[in-house]
């Protein structure tokens, strides 16, 4: 490659971001453009839109947009340059070594991957190699191959308050470091650094890219807590990962099967079933379940027979159906998860169990009765209250029909009354929704924040003139001369727009093929949303010269202090961030 820029229109010509975004979600054709429910986002409604033609996307729900780097950015929790890097490995385009210093950040999350390989190698020899063998056996009783064991890199921490910390140290890491990668704490009394995981059975969870970025565990006896997980790093949010993804994602089958722990997650792929996933310590998170819909069509909950997995059971439906996936419930007898299931009768039988598995929405009409003798009559009329309620609150007619036709008949209940009494509650329901969005649309217009353009709220005449000059701009890249000429950046109100402005400006000259998503190394994902934003909202819109010199007379107007940076100071914060 020529020049940096060069390799970044080609890595962006090779994977056209309509198919590569495809292959994330389902995308539908929609005119010009293609739409989807919202990966970032949980909606009903599709929002996201892609946009073939400036090979950029948008969500007119959340305001996430950019470009194809972008999108992977977001949807695989990489770096600019790491997202680089994967779809020039994906394209077999190769990247030549630049002069640059790899950002703090990056430098920090490489440093922990290499703390938490060494950590978890070294749980698993001292579970193999170690004096103490109570991990091991904790296995081998659970019915663990030698082969599982090495797959997931299961180990075990011993009993020590500072063996890792020490081995740590040894090999270059700071204290500090050690504690933000939580594999050590620090003492309030001493501020001695010691080991987080002490005396458990190890569960290290893998990203999709390999990395191991936190860890589970267990303990073996009755203290508390009973498992402790890895919180919050720059590598790790246990709400946006799931446990064995890393396998479940090259699985052919278009299902997955969600279990509630690490050990049922891993009998279950023990016995055959690659597709498995588990949450991570809490209850399913809607992020969780956008991650899940990336990969599956289809998701069989086996959570826990108890009270409590039950109630999770019903929390999750309600998030796969935000996201569009269907639901299908795993009803284990004389069972209570499926790792005792799989022991007592066989990954035969389980597989006949999944394949016999219950609709969600039957199992949440069956739930309807709980709590309740439907033999009375204030019983019965309770009842079904709850069922009508949760049936108008399918979105299919035919769905509503169906279901209504499976209770009247199941319960000996007139079908025409309670399809009537369902069609009411689905009106009053539509009237509600309509009157929320609408509540919502005026609060946005008349007391909107903007947090990556917070003085936009003050100065929104001057703010939207920025915009539409902006897009003038890209969408007229020759006219460069002329526009800056009438509208040089120092009439510009807002900081951000302002900075926006200059960087466009020296990106159009300075690239021949000039595309928005040049950008994308400048700002932060957010910041390009914005950005794309614009364009989106503008992008039928005729935005002529006699409009654009309107725009630009409402700058020049301005009569308000402009306490601004200078453009100088802008164009060396762009080329520095781009060098």
């Amino acid at each position: 490659m020529a020049n940096y820029d060069e390799l970044l229109v080609s890595i962006r010509n090779a994977n056209p971001i309509e198919i590569l975004i495809d292959s994330y979600v389902s995308l539908k054709r929609r005119g010009r453009v293609y739409v989807c429910n919202c990966p970032f986002h949980s909606e009903r409604t599709p929002s996201f839109t892609v946009f073939p033609d400036t090979q950029s996307f948008y969500c007119f729900g959340c305001g996430s947009g950019g470009d194809v780097i972008t999108f992977v950015m977001k949807s695989e929790n990489l770096d600019f340059w790491e997202a680089v890097k994967f779809l020039a490995e994906k394209s077999n385009i190769e990247i030549p070594e630049y002069n640059r210093k790899n950002s703090d950040s990056k430098q920090k999350r490489n440093r922990i991957y290499e703390m938490n390989r060494i950590a978890a190698n070294f749980f698993y020899n001292n579970m193999v190699h170690g004096a103490d063998k109570s991990g091991l056996k904790y296995f081998y009783d659970r019915k663990l191959s030698p082969q599982t064991i090495k797959k997931y890199g299961l180990g075990y921490s011993p009993d020590s308050w500072n063996e890792l910390t020490n081995l740590l140290t040894s090999k270059g890491y700071s204290e500090n470091e050690i504690v933000e990668a939580w594999l050590g704490g620090r003492s309030q009394k001493t501020g001695k650094i010691f080991d987080m995981f002490r005396k458990r059975v190890m569960f290290p969870i893998i990203d999709l890219r390999g990395n191991i970025i936190g860890f589970g565990g267990r303990v073996l006896d009755d203290s508390k807590p009973k498992y402790l997980n890895t919180s919050a790093t720059p590598v790790f949010d246990k709400g946006s990962n799931l446990f064995s993804l890393n396998f479940a994602k090259n699985s052919d089958n278009k299902k997955l099967i969600l279990c509630e722990g690490y050990m049922d997650v891993i009998a279950v792929n023990q016995a055959g079933f690659e597709n498995v996933v588990a949450t991570l310590g809490t209850a399913i998170t809607p992020a969780q379940a956008r991650i899940m819909s990336h990969y599956a069509e289809e998701v069989i909950i086996a959570y826990d027979s108890d009270d409590a997995g039950q109630n999770a059971t019903q929390k999750a439906i309600r998030h796969f159906t935000d996201v569009g996936v269907q639901t299908r419930i795993l009803r284990m007898e004389n069972a209570k998860d499926p790792d005792e299931y799989i022991k007592k009768f066989g990954k035969d039988r389980f597989r006949k169990l999944i394949d016999s598995s219950d609709n969600a929405n039957n199992f949440m009409l069956d739930k309807c009765e709980n709590g309740l003798d439907i033999s009375t009559e204030a019983g019965k009329i309770e009842f079904l209250n709850r069922v009508a309620k949760f049936i108008s609150g399918m979105k299919s007619p035919i769905e509503r029909e169906v279901y209504i036709s499976r209770t009247a008949k199941k319960y000996d209940f007139p079908a025409d009354v309670l399809k009537t009494h369902i069609e009411n509650l689905v009106r009053k329901n539509t009237y509600t929704e309509r009157k929320k969005n609408w509540n919502a649309v005026k609060l946005q217009t008349v007391s909107a924040k903007d947090d990556i353009n917070p003085e936009s709220v003050k100065f929104r005449k001057e703010s939207q003139a920025e915009e539409v000059i902006i897009c003038y701009l890209i969408q007229q890249p020759e006219e460069l001369q002329t526009v800056t000429a009438e509208a040089p950046p120092d009439i510009f109100v807002t900081q951000f727009n302002k900075k926006v402005y200059i960087s466009l400006i020296d990106a159009i000259k300075s690239n021949e093929n000039f595309s928005v998503s040049i950008l994308n190394s400048v700002f932060s994902t957010d910041e390009m949303g914005k950005i794309i934003g614009m364009t989106a909202r503008n992008r039928e819109l005729s935005i002529n010269h006699e409009v654009f010199a309107e725009c630009t007379a409402v700058l020049k107007n301005h009569t308000g202090n402009d306490d601004s940076i200078s453009d100088d100071d802008l164009r060396n914060m762009y080329n520095a961030k781009k060098n």
